[in-house]
């Protein structure tokens, strides 16, 4: 079985409000509830909310497109940047480090994998389903990665050629190309925005 996740972006304030040791409960039993019985939904642009009068306005599931919930596209997008980061230029470079970093990419350290988890949001991860990947960030973080994206959205169509000839296509490797690796990444954007419009944060959870 294969790695998923989750991706949410989820009010702030209530979750903060939850007891410490009930939010990670609360969130996962909240990613997929009775009037989504499924996990599919109705998913327009990419995402799905709760249908109304729900008790799950305070959330929002993005849904990646030809990923099928599986972490491993993402996994790929972040080896990707690994091997065409040194072609890009200096702004883009750091302004890419900075958004990917915070969200799916290990780092530029080889000896120390990046933290995409904010403190002091769940005391404890017994409680997690499954293994695997997890990103929480708060409307602070958000605010901090939508102003990257900003910056290295431009230039981001400029790494196309270095991608092609630097990001060679491994067996098993779901983001085969450029198209791909952008499509993603934007994606992840589209979370960041949607979620720093409301306020709100991010919650990635390996479900």
């Amino acid at each position: 079985m294969g790695v998923d996740i989750t991706v949410l972006v989820v009010d702030w304030a209530h979750v903060m409000s939850l007891a410490a040791e009930d939010r990670l409960r609360v969130v996962q039993e909240s990613a997929y509830a009775d009037d989504d019985p499924d996990g599919g939904g109705d998913v327009v642009d990419g995402w799905v909310w709760p249908a109304a009068g729900s008790e799950r306005t305070w959330l929002g599931r993005y849904e990646f497109p030809g990923t099928l919930g599986s972490y491993k596209p993402h996994f790929w997008a972040a080896e990707g940047w690994e091997k065409v980061r040194g072609a890009a230029g200096g702004t883009v470079r750091a302004a890419l480090d900075e958004f990917l970093e915070g969200l799916i990419w290990w780092g530029p350290r080889a000896d120390v994998d990046a933290e995409q988890v904010d403190p002091d949001v769940f005391p404890s991860l017994e409680g997690l389903w499954r293994s695997g990947p997890l990103i929480v960030r708060g409307p602070a973080t958000v605010a901090r990665l939508r102003r990257s994206w900003h910056e290295a959205a431009p230039g981001l169509e400029g790494l196309r050629a270095s991608y092609g000839e630097l990001a060679v296509r491994e067996p098993g490797q779901w983001v085969a190309g450029f198209e791909e690796f952008a499509e993603l990444v934007r994606g992840w954007a589209e979370v960041v925005d949607e979620a720093e419009r409301r306020g709100w944060g991010v919650i990635a959870l390996p479900i």
